[in-house]
């Protein structure tokens, strides 16, 4: 099969098309015919091997996994030992060890049957990103007429989180920068925050829930932000921390949080087909779509890489795979 590969951590000169031995599925997994491959920021992680301590789960001198690619979407192609549920043909999507590929293989505790109002392309852009939005909108505690700020509001997860929170009943307000505005506002945020005109400090609203999905702002900032007994979930955090590459931030929020009347919390998302199933019935009635910003092709998967590790994307990216 055709597949990316790459043999050393490094930039995207890294990755290369080539063809590579097709994947077996083994008891309890599933083998998926691609149609497509979401890109997320953690693809970007994975084949630079950063921050540092990241190369404990992902390979210490090279990536343990050669094709790179998390989300997939596609057609059930065979099925591994004692599966049961599916049979050939069924539309799904889940997450692969190296979905940038013709075949993947994906345990049946990572799958799902594909949402059937969304096209591959579009599936192929929720697995990951929906999934960690999902819980953490669940890890804030987010309940109709709460006021919600999600910083990041125009990323992969950010575009999700905003839609999971209005479709909860909340109140949200949405920060990103000038380019992405319309983009946030037609998820149906109630106001959108420019962050390179108008400091969060400065901000005259106080917020039962913080999302905090993009940048390395101070805890402590971002405590102000909060209501008396407020929650704050820190997604992400990124900075050039060559060790931990920002998650120490996450780390001390957790660890001061039982010392303080906030609550203050490290999301450690997971990629569970329960989950996932969850958001197919959300995709379904209308309550969360994709806001899928473009494609690329399979060779040009270094490009998308790029494209979303340079804080370009607007929503999500995919990779096609032709048939």
């Amino acid at each position: 099969m055709r597949a990316i590969v790459q043999d050393h951590y490094g930039n995207s000169d890294q990755l290369r098309l080539a063809e590579v031995p097709d994947p077996q599925a083994g008891p309890g997994e599933v083998l998926v015919r691609v149609g497509a491959a979401g890109v997320d920021r953690g693809t970007w992680h994975a084949m630079a091997g950063r921050p540092l301590a990241a190369r404990l789960a992902l390979g210490l001198r090279a990536p343990r996994d050669r094709t790179p690619g998390r989300d997939v979407a596609g057609t059930v192609e065979a099925l591994g030992h004692g599966v049961a549920g599916y049979t050939v043909g069924d539309a799904v999507y889940g997450t692969a060890r190296g979905s940038f590929a013709e075949l993947a293989v994906v345990p049946l505790t990572r799958l799902a049957r594909r949402p059937a109002n969304l096209s591959v392309e579009e599936a192929a852009a929720v697995p990951v990103s929906a999934l960690t939005a999902l819980q953490a909108v669940r890890a804030g505690g987010v309940k109709a007429g709460d006021r919600v700020l999600v910083i990041g509001a125009s990323g992969g997860v950010g575009s999700y989180a905003v839609q999971l929170a209005v479709d909860l009943g909340a109140r949200v307000t949405g920060v990103c920068g000038p380019a992405k505005a319309d983009l946030v506002r037609s998820l149906g945020v109630e106001r959108v925050v420019d962050h390179t005109s108008t400091p969060l400090p400065s901000l005259d609203e106080r917020f039962d829930v913080v999302l905090d999905i993009a940048g390395h702002r101070p805890v402590r900032l971002l405590r102000r932000l909060l209501s008396a007994r407020g929650c704050l979930v820190i997604v992400g955090s990124e900075n050039e921390g060559r060790w931990l590459g920002g998650l120490q931030r996450s780390m001390g929020a957790a660890l001061l949080s039982p010392f303080v009347r906030q609550r203050l919390v490290m999301l450690m998302a997971s990629e569970d087909g329960t989950d996932l199933a969850t958001l197919t019935d959300l995709v379904e009635r209308g309550g969360v779509r994709p806001a899928l910003e473009r494609t690329f092709p399979l060779e040009e998967a270094a490009a998308a890489v790029d494209h979303v590790a340079g804080g370009h994307a607007r929503g999500k990216v995919v990779v096609t795979v032709a048939a």
